[in-house]
């Protein structure tokens, strides 16, 4: 199972991204993903999750800014996000695993680092 992120870049402040990821090699399995992001000194931070009953968590930090959704069977998730802060600059990693309750949990925490499955990144710079 691989992930590859891509949309990452600059934006203004107030400005618009739109970040996608995209799941291969994944079997006929149910899977829960999200989006964690990293700045440099700084700790993780899970900022949007969904699983495969369509169970949607967000960060605070995010809430009302950002939107999470899924395309192409489950296949491709997509982090919109609007509003940028430059509080927002950071590297933004996809994550991914099997959806079981163990998983499950562990996304809707929104500590999807702890997922199964990782993306190398992309970096967003406001």
């Amino acid at each position: 199972v691989q992930l590859v992120e891509s949309g990452g870049g600059s934006a203004q402040a107030g400005g618009s991204l739109t970040l996608s990821c995209t799941l291969s090699g994944a079997t006929d399995s149910d899977y829960c993903m999200g989006w964690f992001r990293q700045a440099p000194g700084k700790e993780r931070e899970g900022v949007a999750s969904i699983d495969s009953d369509g169970f949607i968590r967000y960060a605070d930090s995010v809430k009302g800014r950002f939107t999470i959704s899924q395309e192409n069977v489950k296949t491709t998730l997509l982090l919109q996000m609007s509003s940028l802060k430059p509080d927002d600059t950071a590297m933004y990693y996809c994550a991914a695993a099997r959806d079981t309750l163990p998983q499950r949990l562990v996304f809707r925490l929104l500590q999807p680092w702890k997922g199964s499955y990782l993306g190398r990144g992309t970096q967003v710079t406001v």
